[in-house]
């Protein structure tokens, strides 16, 4: 049934077809390796090879762009999905209810834009982990900063989860995190990327008071900012870029707030969100860095950020991680 259900609403726009469909993770390998299609939409709970196996197995022998479509927001099952994603997997959503449900156009909407969206995003074949020598970061020691300002999009939450790694353990600059992703999943997300990165990471409240070592993510549908007095904002002002929260409102804020005493970061994903924010404030004399095109999963923010001249580094995320790591928090308001 969920299956006929994914088929009639892909195919409700003319610009997709449905060449097969797969019960379980072991079909959806060998059907991936003989109809080739453009994007793969995965479950994580199947019988027998779930989405996690599937999707690794996929990326290693036929690479294709996976979104992650499961039936329930629970923290485990999510944090299963987010493993997906450092198998290759693109995206995550939850499944469309019924026809006759009232968030049915909603979410059958966004299904149909992410599926397109994503089948025209470039993947490589992974390959079995090997470990790597870290590459060489900048030295910028006595560099002080007050926060850490992070964006990201598609391909954001492994590059997340790298960077944060790389931080070491006693570091204190708080981080405040923009990532987009579909409603739902947030708290699934936090706790993944917690236990993945080895660092505590929360959710947003407002009027929450910046505070040594934190990392907070934006929450659903609410920009994050920071004021002049060190607390946090959440609001429901118009989205920017198409999207709520904004990395260019995040960013905005901190170069307002600490007077360019801040690190901008951003990392994989589509569109302009926050390019001109981060050109703004490396023009205020902020520390600006970007994820490279070689281990960015969707190029455009990172792109056109260093195309518009607003990035001091370019680096993969744990040398982002590294050298932030290097930074000292500015105590002083």
């Amino acid at each position: 049934m969920v299956r006929a259900l994914l088929t009639r609403i892909l195919q409700s726009d003319p610009r997709l077809r449905v060449v097969g469909t797969a019960a379980g993770g072991a079909e959806a390998v060998a059907l991936a390796g003989s109809l080739r299609p453009d994007v793969i939409t995965m479950d994580i709970l199947m019988p027998g090879m779930d989405g996690f196996a599937a999707s690794r197995k996929i990326m290693e022998t036929a690479p294709t762009p996976i979104v992650i479509v499961t039936g329930t927001a629970d923290v485990t099952e999510v944090r299963t999905a987010f493993a997906t994603m450092e198998a290759g997997a693109l995206a995550i959503l939850e499944k469309p209810p019924g026809p006759g449900d009232p968030d049915y156009a909603r979410a059958s909407a966004e299904l149909v834009r992410t599926v397109r969206a994503m089948a025209g995003v470039r993947v490589i074949r992974r390959r079995p982990r090997k470990a790597a020598a870290p590459e060489p970061v900048p030295e910028l020691a006595g560099v002080r900063v007050r926060a850490i300002g992070i964006g990201a999009s598609t391909g954001g939450p492994v590059a997340l989860r790298e960077l944060l790694a790389a931080l070491p353990p006693d570091a204190e600059i708080p981080i405040l995190i923009v990532q987009h992703i579909a409603a739902g999943f947030l708290d699934g997300f936090a706790d993944w990327l917690s236990r993945a990165s080895g660092r505590t990471v929360g959710v947003a409240r407002d009027g929450e008071e910046l505070a040594p070592g934190m990392v907070r993510v934006a929450p659903d549908d609410r920009h994050l900012e920071l004021g002049r007095d060190g607390r946090l904002r959440l609001s429901e002002a118009p989205p920017e870029h198409g999207v709520r929260p904004s990395a260019s409102v995040l960013l905005r804020s901190l170069n307002a707030a600490l007077d360019g005493r801040a690190a901008g970061v951003l990392l994989s994903g589509m569109g302009t969100d926050g390019v001109d924010e981060l050109a703004r404030l490396r023009g205020a004399g902020g520390l600006t860095l970007v994820q490279d095109a070689a281990s960015a999963l969707v190029n455009g923010m990172p792109g056109a950020a260093v195309r518009a001249g607003a990035a001091d580094h370019v680096l993969p995320p744990a040398g982002i991680g590294a050298l932030l790591g290097t930074l000292t928090l500015d105590l002083e308001r």
